[in-house]
């Protein structure tokens, strides 16, 4: 265990300690155990039910898109990172999301982010990618209960954050989210071909 800690302790005084802290998350956030959890949740809920509950709102169901199937993208560059100088910017304070190819602005779009729930602050990468994925939470109680079938374009970048397309609300540039980043649905599929599994996100105020 000292051994460990002498190790570590050298590591960060080599890289430094913001960078050691990234490099620690980004081999947690990219172990194969979230990919499972997040494989879990979804293999856990009910697909076949056909409603959308927004904030314990029922709304349309026939707001729910199309199933496409599951696409679990994963791959060497999950732990490693994208090197292909691709990354992804979300600005909370302007609910903006900027894509990146090297210094070249890719895409732009207005997002919505956390307001019953914060988004998570810092530099993540993406680990795992959806075509199509149930998403389900909240609490009944406090009315932030959420059920929404086929969210399309999900990619996680964070625990069970992630960046995806969004059917149930049109109020981009405000917080609507219970902590993940919504985007029009069109931006985020076209993200979703455009991104890698170990893009960078860095996400900041």
């Amino acid at each position: 265990m000292l051994l460990i800690l002498v190790i570590a302790v050298a590591f960060a005084a080599s890289i430094g300690k913001n960078k050691l802290a990234s490099y620690l998350l980004t081999r947690e956030l990219s172990s194969d155990e979230k990919v499972n959890e997040i494989l879990a949740q979804n293999n856990n809920l009910p697909e076949s039910r056909k409603e959308v509950i927004f904030n314990n709102q029922n709304l349309d169901p026939a707001l729910i898109p199309p199933a496409e199937p599951t696409e679990i993208a994963e791959g060497e560059g999950k732990v490693l990172g994208d090197t292909s100088g691709r990354w992804i910017e979300v600005n909370l304070s302007q609910q903006r999301l900027n894509a990146w190819e090297g210094g070249n602005l890719k895409y732009t779009s207005l997002v919505s982010t956390g307001k019953w729930a914060p988004t998570p602050t810092g530099n993540f990468s993406i680990y795992v990618k959806y075509r199509s994925t149930l998403m389900a939470g909240g609490s009944r109680a406090l009315g932030t209960y959420y059920y929404l079938p086929n969210v399309p374009c999900t990619m996680y970048f964070y625990k069970g954050y992630g960046l995806h397309g969004t059917y149930w609300h049109n109020n981009f540039g405000h917080p609507m989210s219970h902590g993940c980043v919504n985007l029009p649905t069109p931006v985020a599929c076209t993200l979703f071909d455009w991104a890698s599994v170990g893009t960078p996100v860095n996400i900041h105020y």
